[in-house]
């Protein structure tokens, strides 16, 4: 077949599709049907629908068929942030803030005014952090059940930078890293960033499934695991102490350098030992500030072997020198002075109330999460199409989040993932109830 039949077919199905004469949610005629009707090859009318899936115009789910995608949904959602207006109620970002914390922020700048040390925040710092601060962040992670010494941790700029920074020092692109089949979207963006091929591991009700991932070291040469053990994000799940023994002996044998990231892990009370503590010669634990404080405080830090430190210390340098000195003595001063302790308790407990809000909303449908997260995993009716219910919400000034940002597998299941932590308590379970009448508005024709 020449090139212009198969571009002229592309071009037409594009124009119906953007003007409307194929609706978002209408099901396309099979590839072997199209091919049929159209006197081209079986191989030809599949580039098209892989063009037009390229477009973002079509998804192809396995069992069900092709999809005219609603087109509506903005670029990104669900990743970038440019989709929370002014006014809009966010069930997509998490920026879990207290009322007292405002107050909080201006007694710790006066505070900090009147200390002593105030000319040497306008100075460079050293690449990893200062001692003295090190130090403090030091007693914090023993403090939940870490070793540390001060040699070993590197302050970056929130957990995200930790991230960055371990990747840009470890891996190099071309490298395998086997992530779960639903994984935390900003390591999805940085593997991409980085060159990185993500392998899905698969997984079960109880995690991730150990089984897929030691068939994937012997048929693949993986480089690495990252892996979220204390709180999984979308999903909500806590690795049992099993389950991490195990993950650490396939590192081991396979040699894997392990990726602990932590972020969420302060709102699990008494979880098992952290895999950097269990398995520390192999294992970077990554974690912030940005939940537990507020997320406009970016700092975070990377507890390491020493034997990485001087790569990590050379790619801080690379990316951004150090931490904002101004930052991170409001950090430790807040360590200190048991500040973020409170914060991290009362946040456990404000965590708690808005899930239980949340499934007693939800109560008959499945989803998944954990008791004190804040988010809620929640797979869609089967009439119901993720990008439908998005623009839906839009339009009510609810924004949420579809699966696609979270998927590393070839299949985009339809769910959603809600971040329960932005919306102010006394309006959020309207906001779910709205949630929750337009899904069944497009899963039985209800009116929301």
């Amino acid at each position: 077949m020449n090139t212009s039949r198969y571009k002229n077919i592309l071009d037409r199905l594009a124009e119906e599709i953007r003007t409307g004469k194929y609706l978002p949610g209408h099901k396309l005629i099979t590839h072997r049907q199209l091919a049929s009707q159209e006197g081209i090859a079986l191989v030809t009318a599949s580039r098209v629908y892989a063009e037009l899936e390229k477009m973002g115009l079509i998804s192809s789910e396995i069992g069900r068929g092709t999809f005219v995608k609603e087109t509506r949904v903005p670029l990104g959602h669900g990743i970038d942030q440019t989709s929370t207006l002014e006014g809009m109620q966010d069930l997509n970002f998490n920026s879990p803030l207290l009322n007292k914390q405002s107050k909080m922020l201006r007694d710790a700048l006066r505070k900090l005014s009147h200390s002593g040390n105030l000319e040497s925040l306008l100075d460079y710092q050293p690449h990893a952090g200062r001692k003295h601060e090190k130090e403090i962040i030091k007693d914090y992670l023993i403090e939940k059940g870490l070793s540390a010494d001060a040699e070993q941790i590197l302050i970056v700029n929130g957990a995200q930078h930790g991230l960055a920074v371990s990747v840009m020092s470890l891996l190099k692109a071309g490298d395998i890293v086997a992530v779960d089949a639903l994984t935390y979207p900003g390591f999805k963006v940085l593997a991409e960033v980085q060159g990185l091929e993500l392998i899905a591991i698969p997984y079960t009700k109880e995690g991730t499934d150990l089984k897929a991932l030691e068939q994937m070291c012997h048929d693949r040469h993986v480089r690495a695991v990252y892996c979220m053990p204390t709180l999984h994000n979308p999903l909500g799940w806590v690795m049992s102490l099993e389950q991490r023994e195990k993950l650490i002996a396939i590192a081991r044998k396979h040699e894997l350098i392990i990726l602990e990231d932590a972020a969420y892990s302060f709102l699990v009370e008494n979880p098992p030992p952290a895999i950097a503590t269990l398995a520390p010669d192999i294992t970077l634990y990554v974690s912030g500030f940005s939940k537990s404080i507020a997320t406009g405080l970016r700092v975070g830090l990377i507890l390491s072997p020493l034997k990485w430190v001087p790569l990590l210390q050379r790619t801080i340098r690379a990316t951004t020198w150090n931490t904002a000195a101004l930052l991170t003595a409001l950090t430790c001063q807040w360590i200190e002075d048991g500040s973020i302790s409170m914060l991290e308790r009362e946040k456990r407990q404000d965590a708690m109330a808005r899930q239980k809000l949340a499934r007693k909303v939800f109560y008959d449908m499945d989803y998944s999460s954990h008791d004190n997260a804040y988010f809620l995993w929640l797979p869609l009716p089967e009439e119901v199409r993720t990008d439908q219910l998005i623009v839906s919400l839009l339009e009510q000034n609810i924004s949420i989040s579809g699966a696609e940002p979270y998927v590393t597998t070839g299949h985009i299941p339809h769910a959603i993932r809600l971040a329960l932590a932005s919306i102010p308590f006394a309006s959020l379970e309207e906001t779910l109830i709205k949630v929750k009448a337009s899904i069944e508005y497009h899963a039985y024709g209800k009116a929301p």
